[in-house]
């Protein structure tokens, strides 16, 4: 798909949950660490809010921090947010088989995953921008995968957002030390990911007594946020809609 028709799609689908006419949205990148490997994340906000505010701490699908990733992150600022799109990879993978070695890495290594996330969780709360209190994780399909393990670690997330989330793996009882709501946005027709296996998550959610709220999208896939057909393109912006609706709920912007 073309850059910029994916930036007029997502457009059109944040317009549900748009930000002041006034805002004037900057972006940069910041450089950071996870021990010896140097990351990069995509920082955009509005430069005329003054003070702290509320920060999206997002993570990118399994094809890294592709053009794609940095237009989702630009899209969640308008909302008023920091929005703040982490580098997991280190690397933008060029090809399938780059993405499976990438993806397939940090599902072994679990505890290099809660590393590499808490790295770029650490560059984004020391922004002063940001309130620390006020923090939530939105991931896109291996990085719905990335807030359940970073979740898990007690990270104090106010919301952890998946959006057709590559769940799988996940150790047992991993919801007991979750802290804040969990939202499940996932498509009824996802193949590789199935309603059967997000139950799982759901069922570990309510063992742990974690409050959390789910929407399934009928006849959607995997992959609905770059939208095929005209049910992913409504689920896509129902989900951007939901999302926008349960952050300002609980940030009160």
């Amino acid at each position: 798909m073309k850059i910029n028709l994916l930036a007029a799609g997502l457009a059109a689908a944040f317009a549900f949950t748009a930000g002041p006419a006034s805002a004037e949205m900057k972006t940069q990148w910041v450089e950071y660490n996870q021990g010896d490997t140097k990351l990069k994340a995509y920082m955009a906000y509005d430069d005329k809010i003054t003070g702290k505010r509320p920060a999206i701490f997002m993570v990118h699908d399994r094809e890294g921090m592709t053009e794609h990733s940095q237009h989702l992150a630009e899209a969640w600022s308008k909302l008023g947010y920091v929005s703040f799109a982490a580098d997991i990879f280190g690397v933008v993978p060029k090809n399938l088989d780059e993405v499976v070695a990438q993806t397939s890495l940090f599902r072994k290594d679990r505890a290099l995953l809660k590393a590499r996330t808490q790295a770029g969780f650490d560059a984004l709360v020391k922004n002063p921008m940001v309130d620390a209190s006020k923090v939530a994780l939105v991931g896109y399909c291996f990085g719905g995968a990335v807030g359940v393990e970073f979740g898990s670690t007690g990270a104090p997330l106010a919301a952890n957002v998946s959006i057709h989330g590559s769940f799988g793996g996940h150790e047992a009882g991993w919801a007991k030390n979750i802290k804040g709501m969990f939202l499940i946005l996932h498509g009824a027709e996802d193949m590789g990911y199935p309603l059967t296996t997000v139950a799982g998550v759901v069922d570990e959610l309510r063992v742990a007594k974690v409050p959390f709220q789910m929407e399934v999208y009928s006849g959607t896939g995997h992959g609905f946020s770059r939208p095929k057909n005209p049910e992913e393109e409504r689920a896509n912006s129902q989900s951007i809609a939901t999302t926008g609706r349960t952050l300002k709920q609980l940030f009160g912007i």
